[in-house]
């Protein structure tokens, strides 16, 4: 896979939250189509850095799965910096959180998020949740820079 032609980033330091991520969306045939990155500094640097030998997704992306708690730079710092690039804010992100705190979501949407779901605690729930998310956001949604 070329890295570049990636339409999903996942942003997700547990690594069983994201293996399940990529197993619901293989369950889509998607799976092919994700980058992972561990931590928000890794996430920014995919996204923006072009000379990096992953970086400059944005122009390919369709959606960005984003955690709130993360390593290094905060999930509500990454969404803050997508939204506010010109060229990133039109890229929709849904915020894949364990977190169902009314604080994180209203800053969520007051930062720019498209969508917040919590993660589903129930194996199936979880797959079924993501699945759907992959399906809308990469097969239904059209957006205005395609």
């Amino acid at each position: 896979m070329n890295p570049n032609g990636a339409n999903i980033l996942l942003v997700e330091d547990n690594p069983q939250d994201a293996e399940l991520v990529i197993r619901a969306l293989k369950k889509q045939n998607l799976a092919d189509q994700v980058q992972v990155a561990r931590d928000g500094a890794e996430a920014l640097e995919m996204i923006f850095d072009s000379d990096g030998e992953r970086g400059g997704l944005w122009e390919n992306l369709k959606v960005i799965l984003l955690d709130l708690k993360l390593p290094k730079v905060s999930g509500f710092e990454v969404l803050e910096k997508i939204k506010n690039e010109a060229r990133t804010k039109a890229i929709p992100v849904v915020v894949l959180t364990s977190s169902p705190e009314e604080s994180d979501i209203k800053e969520s949407y007051r930062l720019g998020a498209n969508s917040y779901v919590v993660k589903p605690v129930e194996y199936d729930n979880f797959i079924a949740a993501v699945a759907q998310l992959g399906s809308y956001w990469l097969l239904l949604n059209r957006t205005g820079y395609e």
